[in-house]
């Protein structure tokens, strides 16, 4: 997974183009957030969760490459991590560009190995 952890191939349901704002993301063990914002780009791609008042009001990063599916008829995006993992996810400050590569690289890191 390593290579693919900023891709949308193991995400199914997943068609170039569609806006995910707004969907909701629903972990493993439960709701997590929404999506605030997402990347398209080929070996870049993310989903910028906004946790809300879930896990105290965070925005997180999460690489393309945990989503296992996304339905868009529940407009829902489901990682294969829990809520508690996206919690301890490593902070990505308001306002800092997500392709940051420092922080790109400890996101990855940490979510290999939550693999």
């Amino acid at each position: 997974m390593a290579e693919g952890v900023w891709d949308w191939e193991n995400a199914e349901g997943h068609a170039t183009g569609t806006d995910l704002t707004g969907y909701r993301v629903a972990a493993a063990d439960g709701r997590t957030g929404k999506v605030d914002k997402h990347s398209e780009d080929v070996g870049d791609a993310y989903l910028s969760v906004d946790t809300g008042p879930w896990i105290f009001g965070r925005v997180v990063l999460v690489p393309a490459g945990t989503v296992t599916r996304i339905d868009h008829d529940d407009r829902s995006v489901r990682p294969s991590r829990t809520t508690e993992e996206i919690k301890n996810s490593p902070d990505f400050a308001p306002g800092a560009p997500a392709d940051d590569h420092d922080h790109r690289r400890s996101v990855g890191a940490y979510y290999l190995g939550t693999a």
